[in-house]
């Protein structure tokens, strides 16, 4: 079983927030969730799909059954309480402006210490009419180094106060092999087939 840092004292933050913040997030937007059983309950993993806003961040905490460390803008980390509120959440630091090596080596870190993580591989919300932006390599590229499985998502619909009208359905685990252009590219189309479907289906 995961145990990284000692996780069960380091993360009471994470677990408080996650179970006061869960019942409020499904009263308010009422979210459809579908696949949750595709989501390991321990051993290393990768979470990713589509970002269409910046409520997404909650169902990365609300729906799997274990502590998911996300990937965030490392503005949020600036002041002291942010810093300390971020890494409470088990969230990553991530300059976006750079090839951020720290970030890097802490989520391989996390992988190999059977932990999970949860990015949105195009590094920015979808405000475009486009299905998805371009996937940066980051999730294919953690996946190949510690040989952890991707399970992928999609969420489709939007946020509406106490509608129905938010879906977030996750895929089969799948492992990447070496070529991480020929593997973006899978994510990249795996997602896009999710969409579509979902799209088809008039969700």
């Amino acid at each position: 079983m995961y145990n990284y840092l000692g996780e069960s004292m380091k993360y009471r933050l994470y677990k408080f927030v996650k179970c006061v913040g869960t019942p409020l997030f499904k009263l308010i937007f009422r979210p459809t969730i579908i696949g949750k059983e595709n989501i390991p309950l321990d051993g290393r993993i990768i979470i990713c799909g589509n970002h269409t806003s910046n409520l997404d961040a909650a169902f990365m905490i609300s729906v799997p059954d274990r502590i998911v460390h996300t990937l965030a803008k490392k503005e949020l980390f600036n002041s002291k309480i942010g810093n300390a509120f971020f890494r409470s959440m088990g969230c990553i630091s991530v300059n976006r402006s750079i090839h951020d090596e720290n970030a890097k080596s802490e989520a391989i870190n996390v992988l190999n210490n059977e932990g999970a993580i949860a990015l949105f591989p195009e590094g920015t919300v979808n405000k475009t009419d486009k299905i998805i932006l371009p996937f940066k390599y980051g999730a294919v590229s953690f996946a190949s180094k510690t040989h952890s499985p991707i399970v992928p998502f999609v969420i489709t619909g939007k946020y509406k106060l106490f509608r129905k009208s938010i879906t977030i359905e996750y895929g089969k685990a799948y492992y990447v092999g070496e070529n991480l252009e020929k593997e973006n590219e899978k994510l990249q189309n795996i997602i896009i087939s999710m969409l579509k479907r979902k799209e088809k289906d008039g969700e």
